[in-house]
């Protein structure tokens, strides 16, 4: 590997090393809500581009580059729910769920569903769920830097893995949340210039658009279809409603990513942060996929088609620019990682050590067991990762379709319908969650032509909508979850005695968020 290229990569670490160092000077750890939820000041771009990158992951550079190799344009599919999906979540749930999270005092997105659906059990299975498939996740994030680093930089696959594993823990401890989020917003600029520069530069070798597809009609004209290699997806709208699906209405079912609403300055912050995320989608969200299927061309014995973009860039461009674009790969795969560690040492560290195992913990105990919790889950994944299970294509699908399918109902209704409660979501989440699993595990989509999103999705609303309406009498909604959902409906700020009113019935957390928010008011 040439200096250049290390040069780059040394100069991405240091940038965003330097980020999540800013970031501890400000504050970010020293307390609980700063930690996990960075103060609540994350604004309107920042907002956008953290849930954007933090939803793209090393998927986009691995498995999308993969599938457009593999399927042709049938893998536009996904890009097509993609390109919506940031502006669907903030529009749908993100102003709503930031007061609503903040009048009920949740710091993150299960205690949230908990204090929403008030049970327990609601907080237990969500919290168990959540972190058991947000490992998945994060054993996707670290199979991809692996094998991204070690085909570029020449090192052995597990001091790549080692190096990208040490980075994102350094910057995740230093600042939390914040860190997280800033480190997303100059990563997100970062892999959009990259990506581009890959979808030129293979353009160019190929002499433009309507001469590689002229070229990819030669090899199999199949590829240039919307169903993908040898016609094998004909007809099958059930796949495609999945494919479309997943990345668009899904974003609203991925605890990781619906935190970034509890995170933003006010609630209007989603309107702006809709636009944001919009136009960055619009430019990043298809390339990936192009490439894959310009790949097609430039490398036609490619053993890894998950490597295709890798050797793509490695091919056609020069040194220099090669590190800016592995700096792009390595951004997406660490943006995702980072929030996912993050959230998933914050959830089970509040939601379930302090929620059922230690319910007097400290603010302070609660960041130390956060942080060590985010350490052990990247080391086991790291031991995991070595040994590299299924394609990230086929880990992100799964772990992304149950989560989808456990909790977009539970989320979209908490601040849509009042008739939403605890035994409704709670069989809900049960329902998605099973039925996705094993539309997955018993690999029925070949038998039914139906994706497991698809069957999720359906199956976990019916059940949401059917149970809530069973069991209004035995488990009506409480009328102060009735109120404050009413105030979430308004556009305008909370009005502070919404906070003082509720403060005493819904805890401790709740009371010192209202403190700082009303020391912050005095000292503007």
């Amino acid at each position: 590997m040439s200096g250049t290229v290390i040069f780059f990569l040394v100069l991405y670490y240091v940038v965003v090393l330097g980020i999540g160092y800013w970031a501890m000077q400000k504050g970010a750890g020293e307390d609980l809500e700063g930690f996990l939820l960075g103060g609540r000041k994350v604004g309107p771009m920042a907002t956008a581009l953290t849930l954007q990158s933090t939803s793209m992951s090393g998927y986009m550079f691995l498995g999308a580059g993969g599938l457009g190799y593999q399927q042709g344009y049938w893998a536009m599919w996904f890009a097509a729910g993609d390109i919506g999906g940031g502006v669907l979540n903030l529009s749908i749930i993100g102003r709503r769920m930031r007061k609503l999270s903040q009048m009920i005092g949740a710091l993150t997105s299960i205690e949230y569903l908990e204090k929403r659906y008030p049970s327990p059990a609601v907080r237990l299975f969500a919290g168990v769920l959540t972190v058991f498939l947000l490992g998945f996740y994060v054993l996707a994030q670290l199979i991809a830097g692996g094998k991204g680093m070690a085909l570029v930089t020449g090192i052995s696959y597990p001091v790549a893995l080692a190096i990208a594993v040490g980075i994102i823990l350094i910057y995740t401890f230093m600042g939390g949340y914040l860190a997280v989020a800033y480190t997303d917003f100059f990563q997100s600029i970062v892999m959009l210039v990259g990506v581009m520069w890959i979808v030129i530069a293979a353009l160019a070798e190929l002499g433009g658009l309507t001469a590689a597809n002229n070229a990819i009609a030669a090899v199999d004209p199949n590829l240039l279809s919307v169903w993908g290699r040898d016609l094998g997806f004909q007809g099958q709208w059930g796949v495609v409603a999945g494919a479309l699906l997943i990345f668009s209405i899904g974003y609203m079912g991925w605890p990781h990513v619906v935190t970034r609403h509890m995170a933003m300055t006010r609630p209007a912050t989603a309107r702006r942060a809709g636009l944001w995320a919009t136009i960055w989608n619009l430019f990043f969200v298809p390339a990936p996929y192009l490439v894959g299927i310009l790949a097609i061309l430039i490398l036609p014995d490619l053993d890894d088609p998950e490597m295709a973009i890798f050797q793509v860039a490695e091919q056609l461009l020069p040194a220099a620019v090669t590190g800016l674009v592995m700096a792009a790969i390595m951004a997406a795969i660490m943006s995702t990682a980072d929030s996912l560690l993050l959230q998933t040492g914050s959830i089970a560290s509040r939601d379930l050590y302090e929620r059922f195992i230690n319910p007097d913990a400290t603010e302070k105990q609660m960041v130390m067991v956060s942080r060590g919790l985010v350490l052990a889950i990247a080391v086991i994944g790291y031991l995991v990762a070595l040994i590299e299970p299924p394609t990230v294509f086929s880990i992100v699908i799964f772990a992304t379709s149950v989560l989808g399918s456990a909790f977009l109902p539970a989320y979209v209704c908490a601040v849509w319908w009042r008739k939403a409660n605890t035994p409704g979501a709670l069989a809900s989440m049960i329902v998605g969650a099973t039925v996705a699993f094993f539309w997955e595990y018993l690999a029925l989509v070949e038998s039914t032509e139906l994706a497991p999103m698809l069957t999720g999705v359906v199956s976990s609303t019916i059940t949401m909508i059917v149970v809530s309406l069973a069991t209004q009498k035995i488990a009506p909604v409480p009328g102060y979850i009735q109120q404050v959902m009413d105030e979430a409906a308004v556009v305008g700020p909370i009005p502070g005695k919404m906070l003082a009113e509720f403060d005493t019935s819904l805890g401790p957390e709740a009371a010192a968020i209202d403190k700082a928010t009303r020391n912050g008011a005095r000292d503007e």
